[in-house]
């Protein structure tokens, strides 16, 4: 069975794929996010905005953590086409979770 070393049809040392460290780092680390806000909300130890801001700091912890460790945001080659893509895809999801809560909070019914 012929082995690939690098070349069109192997994966060279700075290919797309990531070493079994980044990734076993990278479920830890996915877990650990997981579990923080599930015990801290479901124990009551916080409550109200403080479970808000905990659900929305983790979520966005984890969802560096994905881009770092699971889809190799730091190891791709220029031009960074999938970096712009992303950044695109977060404004149109920002403006419309923002525009939805804007209307949720000042739409108003006259009677």
């Amino acid at each position: 069975m012929a082995q690939h070393q690098g070349g069109a049809h192997g994966h060279d040392a700075h290919g797309g794929h990531g070493s079994l460290k980044s990734y076993v780092i990278g479920f830890v680390l996915s877990i650990i996010l997981t579990i923080i806000p599930l015990v801290l909300v479901l124990n009551d130890y916080v409550e109200g905005t403080a479970a808000n801001v905990v659900l929305l700091v983790t979520a966005v912890l984890q969802f560096l953590v994905q881009l770092l460790f699971f889809m190799h945001l730091r190891e791709e080659s220029k031009p960074r086409y999938n970096l712009m893509s992303l950044l695109l895809g977060l404004l149109i999801v920002l403006t419309i979770v923002l525009g939805s809560i804007w209307i949720m909070t000042y739409n108003t019914v006259a009677h």
